[in-house]
């Protein structure tokens, strides 16, 4: 076996480490919580990041009108299906193809999680400006606009009295690292190539 089609046959399992590992953390730091609250995002679930966090948010965003975290969403159905599918794909391509399908494999996997990262930014910003008008407490913003409650896609952000933390975890390592091993495995085949031109 080349050593493009090793390298592009370890590409295509390591996103399988999402199935292990955790995908995403949130983590949200206040005054009147000595212990940050935080949750986990998996690929097929949510996970306290210490016991009741999840419990406690919910009950702390109920007062602004946000939704309920909810134990299962569709694309906790969608996700896991896609890796799999992908990864069976990249294990195809590892033992029939070339190097030139290890780049289309690249290609396909930065499109997939450029989606997923657009579809977490959506229900991100569902969850925190779909308000219930409802609700028993209610914030403007200096425009008297109603305050959303969105977190962070990337990144640190204030929110009221709260800093939201939201950073990717070893699970999204994997599969960057999977994706970009693909593209390495490119550079090795095409250049194996060309040195018995």
């Amino acid at each position: 076996m080349k050593k493009s089609n090793i390298i592009m046959l370890i590409a295509a399992l390591l996103p399988l480490g999402l199935f292990l590992f955790p995908l995403w953390k949130i983590t949200l730091e206040a005054p009147q919580y000595p212990t940050p609250l935080g949750m986990y995002i998996h690929i097929n679930d949510f996970s306290d990041a210490n016991p009741h966090d999840i419990k406690n948010i919910n009950l702390m965003n109920h007062y602004v009108g946000m939704k309920y975290i909810p134990d299962a969403i569709p694309e906790f159905k969608i996700f896991p299906l896609g890796i799999i599918i992908t990864t069976i794909i990249g294990l195809i391509i590892a033992f029939k193809g070339n190097y030139k399908w290890f780049l289309y494999w690249f290609i396909l996997m930065i499109i997939l999680s450029s989606a997923g990262l657009y579809d977490f930014y959506l229900w991100e910003h569902d969850y925190g400006h779909n308000l219930d008008p409802k609700a028993i407490m209610k914030f403007t913003n200096p425009d008297g606009s109603i305050m959303g409650f969105q977190p962070p896609l990337f990144g640190t952000k204030q929110i009221l009295n709260f800093t939201a933390h939201s950073y990717p975890r070893l699970g999204a390592y994997f599969l960057g690292i999977g994706i970009f091993a693909a593209f390495f495995a490119y550079i090795v085949g095409k250049k194996a190539i060309k040195k018995y031109d």
